[in-house]
């Protein structure tokens, strides 16, 4: 029916035009005393020609319609597959759609190479600065106050090195995405360790049940996520505890709590978003906004899912749901 409305709405000046011709003949007729039947009859063959030319004009145009229809749904793969131009407009419209095209293509390959390039550049930088940060580390073995303060500015450069890398390959993840079934324990004793000496420095106590689940994941990413929680939750909280396992109430879903400063209820819906600090972010000078704006997109790529709750002043408790969902490759 929307089809009809439309080619009425386009048409609509034909059968306006034959029927103000129609009067314009009878009044003639009329001014001159003629009879009227042979305009009678000469309207009723028109209007039978009319009606036949209507009806195969609306079957092209709804073929059309249709058509140009199954190409929008599968676009940009089926623009080649534009219908035949009617006209020479058309045919101008579908060599402009077509030259559109190819500039979308070519812009696109372009973007790509430009990523590849970046990706490989930044991939070799960090393989290269992990040799001389490790060799500082050698040199700042020692337990003197500013050794041990040197260590822990040198780990938040190893951990910044790793988020470039991180942010680089969650662009095109598909390519690195290894799963397995994995111990979750194992993961989450890795990131203990990785952060160990940054709960000793705080003073701060962890309790971490285990869990004794086995997920099906890729265990190098699902780390990088659970290290970002971690490091989150040790950068916002400055006594108490962290706490790790896994939730009563639903299944499959870790939880990563903390007695930190907490988040703002305004700041909640937008943590997960791209470049976003909040008001805490702000009084945090480190603060990239990139961590749980990467959490989560590693998180729905590896058919997981996150969420976060929090009180201010009281602490967050952030939601790992490790069950199968969906994947996104790509």
């Amino acid at each position: 029916m929307n089809y009809l409305k439309e080619y009425l709405k386009k048409i609509w000046k034909v059968p306006a035009l034959f029927l103000f011709f129609i009067f314009i003949m009878a009044s003639v007729f009329s001014l001159y005393d003629m009879s009227v039947e042979p305009i009678l009859y000469g309207a009723i063959l028109c209007a039978v020609a009319g009606l036949a030319s209507f009806l195969y004009g609306y079957h092209s145009y709804r073929t059309r319609r249709e058509s140009l229809h199954r190409i929008r749904q599968t676009l940009p793969l089926a623009v080649e597959n534009l219908p035949s131009p009617k006209d020479g407009a058309e045919a101008e419209y579908r060599e402009i759609i077509l030259q559109l095209n190819l500039m979308r293509m070519e812009a696109e390959s372009g973007k790509h190479r430009f990523y590849t390039e970046l990706t490989d550049y930044y991939s070799m930088w960090v393989h290269q600065i992990k040799t001389p940060i490790s060799a500082i580390r050698l040199l700042l073995s020692g337990d003197s106050p500013d050794s041990k303060a040197a260590s822990g500015e040198l780990f938040k450069i190893e951990q910044y090195v790793e988020m470039v890398l991180g942010y680089l390959r969650t662009e095109d993840m598909s390519g690195d995405l290894k799963f397995q079934q994995c111990s979750l324990d194992k993961i989450i004793k890795e990131q203990i360790h990785k952060y160990a000496r940054i709960f000793i420095g705080k003073k701060l106590s962890l309790d971490f049940r285990e869990t004794k689940e086995t997920v099906l994941t890729d265990p190098k990413w699902l780390g990088f996520v659970i290290g970002q929680i971690l490091s989150n939750a040790l950068k916002y909280t400055k006594s108490g505890r962290i706490s790790i396992y896994m939730s009563e109430s639903m299944p499959h879903t870790l939880v990563v709590r903390d007695t930190g400063i907490g988040i703002r209820s305004e700041d909640l819906p937008r943590v997960f978003e791209k470049g976003f600090t909040g008001c805490n972010g702000r009084a945090e000078s480190r603060s990239t906004g990139i961590g749980l704006y990467l959490s989560a997109k590693i998180m729905k790529r590896l058919g997981h899912g996150i969420s976060i709750e929090s009180t201010l002043g009281e602490g967050t408790e952030v939601r790992l749901f490790l069950g199968r969902k969906s994947l996104e490759l790509y």
